[in-house]
């Protein structure tokens, strides 16, 4: 597969290379956009703060150039968090995209949103300050009226980005479960 992996509020930090790495050691082709141009951050706090600062319409803009390169050859769109917001965005607005994989993020969805059976794999924290259980059940019903295919799959006790192990919330058995189930979800697209 051909990966577009999006970077979180923290930044292109060492954690999604590494994701990247092995994504690519079973195989795929991953691209890791840095929309913050170099910039990395020590909490959640600076990184939204920076976030805000670029604003929504550039972010998305920097997004979209990334993967315009590549849609033509059908993108799994993924993201950390916020970059998983990123991929959502894009994913639902891409009718070649092939498929979606959000780490411990979501985002809103237009009200017209539509796919056709897009294959969504969702891993997140239980609970998640970010991803409240409401939020994920209400989003969880408009995915499917999109007509998106999508998995839940949630962490008991597991920090906000549990994935990264330089993060306060890295859960070493959490993020291998993670990658396990991410992986065998990419072979079936």
């Amino acid at each position: 597969m051909n990966i577009m992996l999006f970077h979180s509020t923290y930044g292109l930090r060492p954690a999604v290379e590494a994701a990247a790495d092995r994504l690519r050691g079973a195989g795929h082709e991953v691209w890791t956009p840095d929309l913050f141009e170099g910039r990395t951050f020590d909490t959640v706090e600076e990184g939204m703060a920076h976030r805000d600062e670029i604003g929504k319409d550039e972010l998305l803009k920097r997004a979209v150039l990334a993967a315009a390169p590549y849609s033509d050859r059908g993108l799994v769109y993924a993201g950390f968090s916020f970059g998983a917001a990123t991929a959502q965005t894009l994913a639902l607005g891409d009718a070649k995209a092939k498929g979606l994989l959000l780490l411990h993020g979501t985002s809103d969805l237009a009200a017209n949103a539509s796919v056709d059976e897009l294959p969504v794999q969702l891993h997140v924290a239980e609970p998640d300050p970010f991803e409240t259980d409401d939020w994920l059940t209400a989003w969880y019903l408009q995915m499917g009226r999109a007509g998106a295919d999508v998995e839940v799959y949630r962490y008991a006790g597991a920090g906000h980005i549990y994935t990264d192990p330089d993060l306060p919330d890295y859960d070493e058995e959490a993020a291998e479960a993670t990658w396990r189930v991410a992986l065998g979800f990419l072979e079936t697209l």
